[in-house]
């Protein structure tokens, strides 16, 4: 069984699926799409035109997961719609412009003359891609700036069907092709506005295409625009770190680091002890600049034997509590640079604490130095 489904004239029908989605007749734009399925099934049946489209595929296009009984009159319904919707455009019907056809447990779509934006674009893309593969760079620059221009945004914007999807990413990565091609020959020409140019639709179609910041980092490197240098990195590194939950690539910070060598990156390993590095100690055991003196080891009684007081008027700028452990003296409590400045604390003498084994430790004065 053959259906015509709407009267139309040679090359009058245009379709753009980049974007919003859209479809003229003879200039006259086809705006109401009956409730259902009726604009999916057309989109579908417009991709796969001259092709026989199986019941049980534009099921699964159309109505995925979903439980059919032997039955169901779903898509019977959806294809009436459709042909109710494009025979109420204002054209006559009896000059078959579009013809849908049940056949083979299937539909088919046939168009006289249909333009496409997706089919221009496939187009487009594989003759420049061609060029480009010749050496033929004139040809290949304008075919796939005149692709570029058509991709005037994602395929068929805010539909999330499955089979879109699959259409859509697929385009994307042509688009995304064509853009590496174009980046590449301004970059050799130096064509600095066009570089710039073909990166921001880079961007635009993908915002995380890390090669394109490397493209404009450098661009900008080779001008001396280094703080642009900088914001392209930092932009990066933020979409990828707040997006992806990724750093950038060592290519990148190599790159970043060749054009700005005092650029530090930020910090990423384990946080710094706040405890200061001790002193430097000369071999004798005393920091260096000072002569080394024995150190009487202390004994168990000699705590016992210090009068009250005489600590503190030893040690009186000591203001943190010292607690020992074998050898190692650690602080009860680490200073901060607001409770406790730097310039204000004196670090106590490597060799005050000196317990002997088996007692008890403890404290002992400085040795004096005559």
């Amino acid at each position: 069984m053959t259906t015509a489904v709407t009267g139309i004239a040679r090359q009058a029908v245009r379709i753009r699926f980049f974007g919003d989605f859209e479809l003229t007749v003879n200039g006259a734009p086809v705006r109401r799409w009956r409730a259902g399925k009726a604009r999916g099934l057309f989109q579908l049946l417009v991709i796969h035109r001259g092709q026989t489209v199986t019941r049980d595929r534009l099921y699964e296009a159309l109505w995925p997961g979903s439980d059919r009984s032997a039955g169901d009159s779903s898509l019977k319904v959806a294809a009436h719609a459709l042909r109710r919707v494009l025979d109420a455009h204002p054209d006559s019907p009896c000059t078959s412009g579009i013809r849908l056809s049940y056949r083979d447990f299937g539909y088919i779509l046939d168009v006289a003359d249909l333009w496409s934006d997706v089919d221009r674009f496939r187009e487009l893309v594989h003759t420049g891609l061609r060029a480009a593969t010749a050496g033929d760079r004139g040809v290949a620059r304008e075919r796939l700036r005149s692709a570029v221009a058509l991709y005037a945004g994602e395929f068929l914007r805010g539909e999330n069907a499955d089979w879109v999807v699959e259409q859509r990413e697929y385009l994307r990565s042509l688009a995304l092709r064509a853009l590496e091609v174009l980046r590449a020959d301004a970059a050799e020409r130096e064509d600095f506005p066009e570089l710039i140019e073909v990166c921001r639709s880079t961007l635009g179609i993908d915002r995380h295409y890390e090669e394109t910041y490397r493209a404009l980092m450098a661009a900008h490197g080779r001008r001396g625009e280094h703080a642009c240098v900088r914001r392209w990195y930092d932009l990066c590194a933020s979409r990828l770190r707040e997006d992806l939950e990724v750093a950038p690539s060592p290519e990148t910070d190599r790159l970043l680091q060749a054009i700005l060598p005092a650029a530090v990156a930020p910090a990423t390993g384990p946080a710094r002890s706040a405890r200061p590095a001790l002193a430097p100690v000369a071999p004798g055991g005393a920091p260096a600049g000072l002569r080394p003196h024995p150190v009487r080891r202390a004994r168990a009684d000699d705590r016992a034997g210090v009068r009250p007081g005489v600590l503190a008027d030893v040690r009186p700028e000591v203001r943190a509590d010292v607690r020992v452990t074998g050898d190692t003296a650690s602080p009860a409590s680490t200073p901060t640079a607001d409770t406790c400045p730097v310039s204000a604390v004196r670090r106590p003498a490597p060799w005050a604490v000196a317990p002997r084994p088996g007692s008890a430790p403890g404290l002992v004065p400085p040795p004096r130095i005559p």
